[in-house]
């Protein structure tokens, strides 16, 4: 009769051990990435990294930093897709700063743009409605395009 090595106790044991390795690697990368505090609405966690301190340090210097914090112009406002968004973002940026494959100066994304392009227009809509929808042969103008500086300078 041939013995078995791998028995169902065996299995069980890897299982568990790669489970507690994944989660241990988790708690510690959450923890060394300060990740708790990307669950807040605090405009300093989105200074963690060093590539956004530029970012950061234009925002305090703009006239937005009395009035909205990051998350107010760059995530949805509605709670479910706020942290969808939240999610997403986390995920590329511990993708990006892991790898160390980002464009530096870090650039905005295309749906991005379009979740700060809605705020702005949200915000600024007693302002701006009469001009809505503006277009420039078909395509929608941006807010950005004329007012890029307004919330910080650094992003270009």
């Amino acid at each position: 009769m041939a013995r078995r090595w791998f028995g169902i106790g065996t299995l069980t044991l890897a299982v568990g051990a790669l489970v507690g390795v994944l989660i241990g690697l988790g708690a510690f990368t959450f923890t060394y990435a300060e990740g708790a505090s990307y669950l807040s609405n605090n405009p300093e966690a989105c200074a963690n990294c060093h590539i956004m301190w530029d970012q950061y340090d234009s925002w305090t210097a703009s006239s937005h930093s009395a009035v909205a914090r990051c998350v107010d112009c760059h995530l949805p406002h509605p709670t479910i897709p706020k942290w969808i968004s939240k999610a997403e973002n986390g995920w590329f940026h511990s993708v990006g700063f892991t790898l160390q494959n980002y464009p530096e100066p870090i650039r905005i994304k295309a749906r991005n743009l379009r979740i700060v392009q809605k705020n702005c227009v949200t915000c600024h809509m007693g302002m701006v409605h009469e001009m809505l929808p503006a277009t420039v042969e078909g395509e929608s103008v941006s807010c950005m395009h004329c007012h890029r500086d307004v919330g910080h300078a650094a992003w270009r």
